[in-house]
This record gives structure tokens, C-alpha cells and sequence, in this order.
């Protein structure tokens, strides 16, 4: 009965650790084949008739050195089986497997633990029992015995499965850049916790079971404070495992954090210096308009008389509404503002026409206090999301548009932008924003985290949301300089 019961329980660990295998494996990396329940099942299956077959052809054999082959021939066949069923990456795969190995072996030997002062307690009372004539008969006696012992598999097998799953999980959340190019470092950085584990479990199978006279004796009845230590010491391999992967997810966000702030610190650097330009030919421009208006008007007044100075009028005439070109298309009360505006609608008209570009409601007060080179920041990245997503839209029966809005309330500023787009968003889990969809997500993508780093110089905040196919930005800035207290 217990050999089948045995072999019950080889059968579900096998096909458990196949299941974790897919699960582990198919979250990081891209199947071959069609992504199907069906496949999925192949997968598992493949895992766990090889597994039962090795289990077969080599078993473990506590304190025996073939341990060591049966870990490597399991290794080699997960490894066989991804290279077959998933597009692989050298480096991301051989962490994904040894990961998965310790995961599991730890997961395993932790629950043994567990359960092994409780084997011990529970079969110290059917002693108990038995020797003071309370479970008399060896029909009786056979059946306490085989069913405590399935049983206690049962729960070895239960903590087992509830710790591994949870490992993989939580290892799956921590690290979330799937797509990120390991280097040998950072390889080694989070194999060595890994390898560490893996290498004290095979230590244990050697040599938590001994032979002295013949007679098995185990490692924890020798020296019963291993009971207490080699729990702890597994515990913190698998901690060691977790968290070295949340450090390492940590500094990628981080470096990608300080990247882009180097980036903006660029963007604004470069930007403080046209704005400044800027501003200096546009009053230079404002000026001269001011006086060649007034300049041709006398000359035109000193021209008027006489039929030979008909293509002299003509002429100046010309020349007037010349300048009246150069007037800006819109005056909203901040030049860098205005600037951006026009460079934005040409670029429209240019580029895609049927877009509409509505600024009657953004308006600067006269005592804004916020530096207009952050203004064009924050307006500059959302116009250029805008204008990308109104791109994207194949015509039909809806308007593309981008209409641009302020107010102010008391001491803060509002700012919003709202756009039209096809309605598909990528958003990673965990994200605050929304993902580009340009193959270069290193040089973009960062339009709106830009806009979030400069509203906080000025103690505020961006918020987004989506309405019926429009895509809704508002920014919030306290009207004053990023310099005061």
C-alpha cells in the first residue's frame, strides 16, 4: 500500500514542479509554439514523464555521491526542455532554471523540516501507545501506522507546494524588467544566493543520512539542534534568493530614474538657453515691428502724392503686411509658450492636417511666478505625446484634436491637456504611466515622468485618465519659484 501511495506522490511532484517549470519559464520568455492551454499541458507533461524516468534510472539516495549526476542529468533535461518549447536567452535562462531548482529543492527541505518533529512527537505516542496496550493487533497497529505516515506526506507535500509557489511569485514581482540584457556581473550578482542554496541542499542529501553498523541513522537524531538551525539557515537562503532579486529590480529603476533625470537636466539645460534666445528676439522683434510700422507709414505718407509713386505704395504695402505676418499666431501671455504653439501648429500642418489644435482657453496670469522654462518643459513633452497619439488615429467619423486648457485656484495653477487617440494603452503592472509604444523604449518614454520631476519642483503633481476615448492630463504647480522656501 505505501509503495502505491509512494508512487502517487512521485507522480503529483513531478507533475507540480512541471507546472511550475511553464509557469516560472512563460512568464519571462517567448513559447515557440502557439500560446495554448494545450501547449502548456505538453510542457508539464514532458517535464514530468523525463522526471519520473530519471527518478527511476537514478534515484536520490540519501549520503550517496551519485546526487551530484542526478542534479546535473535534471539540469540538462530542464535546460533540453526550454531550449524546445521557448525561444531562449543565454543568460536570462540559465537563471531561470538554477533559480527554479533552488526554489524547489529549498521549498522541499523546508517543509521536511517541518514535518519532521511532528513524525517524530506523533510516532512517540503509538510507541507510547503500544507499549502500555492501548493499540494492540498488527492489523490495528499497521493501520495507524500507515496512515499516520501518508498523512504526514500529505502535509509535507501541501507546505511544500504552498512555499514553492509562493517563492516563484513573489520572485515574478520583484523582477519585472523581463526584456533587460543581463551582464556577467550582474548574472553572477544574483546567481551566487541561488547557487549558495542549491549547493546546501545537495549537502544536506549527502549527508543527513548516515549508516553506523549497518544500522540508517539520521543527521538531526546526532545532533538534535540541527532540527532548529538547518531550518533557519534554509529559510534564509530562500530570503537571500528574494531579495537579492528586489535589490537588483531596485538599482535598474533607480539607474532608469537617474537616467532620465539626466536627461531632463540636458532637456532643460539646452531648453533655458533657446528659451532665453527666445525671449531676447521676440521683444527684439516686438520692438522693431513697432518702429518699421511707424517708419512706413510716414514713408508711405510721404509717397502718396504724385501718379509715378503708384509701385512705391504698392510696394511698402507689401512690405507692411509682411510684418503683419510676423505677428505670433497665439498670444497667450507667455512667449516660450507662444513659441512652442506655433512651432507645434506647423508641424501639424505639415504632418497631419486633420488635426485640430484648440488654445483659446490657455492663458499665463500676469503674476505667474513659475519659470517659463519648466512651462515649456511640461507643455513641450505633453504636446509631443499628444501630437504622437493623434497620429496613430486612422480617421472614421471621430475629430482628432488636442485642446489645451489653464485656470488658476488661490495659490495653484492648473494646467490640461487632452487629446483624442485609437484607445490602446500599454501599461505595465505597477506602473505610474502609461508605456511608449516606440521600439526605443531606453530614448523614450519618459515624456510624462519628465512632466511629473518638474511639477514637483514646484510642489505638485500630474494626474491622467482616460474618457471616452481621450486621453486627459492635468498638471498642478504651486504659483511660485522652484527656489523658494
Amino acid at each position: 500500500m505505501l509503495d502505491a501511495v509512494n508512487d502517487l506522490f512521485a507522480i503529483y511532484y513531478a507533475v507540480f514542479q512541471g507546472f511550475c517549470l511553464q509557469y516560472f519559464l512563460g512568464n519571462y520568455l517567448e513559447y515557440r509554439g502557439k500560446k495554448s492551454y494545450l501547449y502548456k499541458v505538453c510542457i508539464v507533461a514532458a517535464y514530468a514523464i523525463l522526471s519520473l524516468f530519471i527518478g527511476k534510472l537514478l534515484p536520490y539516495g540519501y549520503g550517496d555521491i551519485r546526487i551530484l549526476e542526478r542534479q546535473a542529468v535534471i539540469f540538462t533535461m530542464t535546460a533540453l526542455l526550454a531550449i524546445l518549447f521557448y525561444r531562449v536567452k543565454n543568460a536570462m535562462t540559465g537563471y531561470l532554471l538554477i533559480t527554479f531548482m533552488t526554489v524547489s529543492q529549498v521549498s522541499f527541505f523546508i517543509a521536511y523540516s517541518a514535518v519532521l518533529p511532528i513524525r517524530s512527537k506523533i510516532f512517540d505516542i503509538w510507541i507510547w501507545c503500544i507499549e502500555n496496550g492501548y493499540l494492540a493487533g498488527d492489523g490495528r497497529i499497521t493501520t495507524v501506522l500507515h496512515t499516520t505516515t501518508i498523512g504526514l506526506q500529505i502535509l509535507l507535500y501541501v507546505i511544500c507546494t504552498v512555499l514553492c509557489i509562493a517563492s516563484l511569485k513573489r520572485i515574478m514581482f520583484y523582477f519585472r524588467e523581463k526584456e533587460y540584457p543581463i551582464s556577467r556581473t550582474e548574472l553572477c550578482f544574483l546567481l551566487t544566493p541561488s547557487m549558495a542554496g542549491l549547493l546546501i541542499c545537495i549537502l544536506l542529501r549527502v549527508i543527513i543520512l548516515t549508516v553506523e553498523g549497518g544500522t540508517p541513522e539520521l543527521l538531526y537524531n546526532q545532533h538534535p539542534i540541527l532540527m532548529l538551525v538547518i531550518p533557519v539557515i534554509l529559510i534564509l537562503c530562500l530570503l537571500s534568493v528574494l531579495y537579492s532579486i528586489k535589490l537588483f529590480q531596485d538599482m535598474l529603476s533607480l539607474n532608469k530614474e537617474r537616467n532620465s533625470r539626466v536627461i531632463l537636466e540636458q532637456q532643460i539645460t539646452s531648453m533655458q538657453e533657446q528659451i532665453a534666445e527666445t525671449e531676447h528676439i521676440y521683444s527684439g522683434l516686438r520692438s522693431m515691428k513697432h518702429d518699421m510700422r511707424n517708419t512706413l507709414s510716414v514713408i508711405m505718407q510721404l509717397a502718396g502724392g504724385g501718379d509715378n509713386n503708384t509701385e512705391l505704395q504698392a510696394y511698402l504695402s507689401e512690405l507692411n503686411q509682411t510684418f503683419d505676418g510676423l505677428e505670433m499666431r497665439y498670444q497667450t501671455g507667455n512667449a516660450v509658450v507662444d513659441t512652442i504653439l506655433s512651432m507645434k501648429y506647423h508641424e501639424l500642418a505639415r504632418t497631419a492636417p486633420t488635426v485640430k489644435l484648440y488654445t483659446d482657453q490657455l492663458l499665463f496670469p500676469d503674476d505667474i511666478r513659475i519659470q517659463s522654462y519648466d512651462i515649456g518643459v511640461m507643455l513641450g513633452n505633453a504636446l509631443d505625446n499628444a501630437v504622437e497619439a493623434c497620429k496613430k488615429m486612422k480617421g472614421g467619423d471621430y475629430e482628432s484634436f488636442i485642446r489645451l486648457s489653464s485656470f488658476s485656484k488661490g495659490k495653484l495653477f492648473f494646467m490640461k491637456v487632452e487629446n483624442s487617440f485609437d484607445g490602446n494603452l500599454m501599461r505595465k503592472k505597477g506602473a505610474e504611466f502609461p508605456e511608449t509604444t516606440k521600439p526605443d523604449k531606453k530614448a523614450h518614454g519618459i515624456g510624462l515622468a519628465n512632466i511629473k520631476s518638474t511639477a514637483e519642483k514646484y510642489h505638485g503633481a500630474v494626474d491622467w485618465r482616460v474618457d471616452s476615448g481621450i486621453f486627459i492630463l492635468t498638471i498642478m504647480l504651486k504659483n511660485e519659484r522652484s527656489d523658494e522656501k
